[in-house]
């Protein structure tokens, strides 16, 4: 089926569910389009005097912006976004879910699921923004220093919290592409997880939306940390949450289904990506820090020799080349890659995010390989510790 046949049966599905009111939301994400500012767009349908319109809700990095239209307008213009401006669409009902994957120069993807929300849409036109991590309820949340008693974020946490909140926007997407087991319990490991935060969030957010049992595994080389966040998920009663002490390169994992791994030093990273393959996770997360290994083999191209002697420009390249070889290496290992800003540079220098959703339809891995070998030898990489892990030779 080619793109157009997806998206106009996705957008068919849209209108049936729109016509008989079972239309819950509509998240647009993977923002392609001109203005880098939009990360995603929101819609639902709401009811002005008397009038069901869809609200559509474009999420900026520092505002949201509010546009409400008739239902048939709205249509062209979604038809004009997906595909266009936005590659990923997720419509939930009352009846089911569809995931609608659009990328320029891909074959589309769409997926159809089980139902999220069985609850009739809400079609209040002053409907409270749903936060992604509640801070009303969420008692770790004070437990970890990030609120106060009265539930509200501590002066000095807002960035933490942003951080929190942003890491779970993120993610819920990815983890619906992914899709979690039916037939057993959904593990999740958070490698070098620090003092927990996502941890809790992650497990905080699986539980809620999804209502059912989860294992997450928090795994920290400090032992003080791994201890003082068991204790929190000790009081607190949060089935399925443990913390233990061990380094990201020596831990076995057993089957699981979500890896994740923010701000790992250098080829811990690595060491990350290939533990989430060799457990056969479906969906796998890194925020990279550090890129020392290819820092020190790095030979520019001819072109670039003069403008890479400058240190700082070095280093970036250094930091391009290498999160773009561990996608390529992804893309070997049987994944479907992408690299994106996780938050604003304002909030944190290491914002840079790769995911990794383990591909179920046939994928020529031998081209990717090639692609990555290439890659690696135009800037003269012999040795990288994720293609060291995954057994792929980078030098003749």
């Amino acid at each position: 089926m080619t793109q157009h046949s997806f998206k106009t049966q996705f957008l068919e599905r849209l209108q049936a569910a729109v016509a008989d009111g079972t239309f819950v939301r509509l998240n647009l994400g993977g923002a392609t389009g001109r203005d880098r500012s939009i990360r995603n767009l929101f819609v639902r349908p709401v009811k002005i005097r008397g009038e069901l319109l869809l609200t559509f809700v474009y999420r900026h990095q520092t505002r949201d912006v509010t546009k409400n239209h008739p239902p048939a307008d709205a249509y062209p213009l979604l038809d004009e976004l997906i595909g266009n401006e936005f590659a990923d669409a997720f419509l939930s009902t009352t009846t089911g879910t569809a995931h609608l994957n659009v990328r320029k120069g891909r074959n589309a993807n769409l997926k159809l699921g089980p139902v999220e929300d069985t609850a009739p849409p809400d079609l209040e036109h002053d409907h409270r923004k749903a936060r992604a991590v509640p801070t009303t309820g969420n008692t770790w949340l004070r437990d970890l220093g990030v609120t106060g008693l009265d539930d509200k974020v501590r002066a000095g946490m807002e960035a933490k919290y942003r951080q929190i909140h942003r890491f779970v926007e993120l993610l819920a997407p990815l983890i619906r592409e992914a899709g979690l087991p039916q037939d057993r319990i959904p593990s999740v490991v958070d490698m070098g997880c620090g003092k927990g935060y996502l941890t809790f969030a992650l497990h905080d957010h699986l539980r809620r939306v999804y209502e059912r049992p989860v294992r997450v595994l928090g795994i920290e080389q400090r032992a003080e940390l791994a201890e003082a966040s068991n204790k929190v998920a000790t009081d607190r009663d949060l089935d399925g949450l443990q913390f233990m002490t061990g380094v990201i390169g020596s831990t076995v994992l057993q089957t699981t289904d979500i890896v994740v791994a923010l701000h790992a030093c250098d080829t811990a990273t690595d060491d990350a990506l290939a533990k989430g393959i060799e457990a056969g996770a479906r969906l796998i997360v890194v925020a990279p820090c550090c890129h020392r290994e290819v820092s020190a083999q790095l030979v520019p191209p001819p072109a670039l020799t003069d403008a890479l002697r400058h240190g700082i420009l070095h280093q970036r390249e250094a930091e391009f080349v290498t999160d773009a070889l561990r996608a390529a290496l992804l893309e070997a290992a049987g994944y479907e890659a992408r690299v994106f800003e996780f938050i604003s540079p304002e909030h944190t220098s290491k914002n840079l995010m790769i995911s990794a959703v383990r591909r179920t339809a046939p994928h020529d891995t031998a081209e990717a390989t090639r692609r990555a070998v290439a890659l690696a030898a135009f800037y003269g990489i012999r040795n990288q510790r994720l293609a060291h892990l995954l057994r792929i030779p980078l030098a003749a």
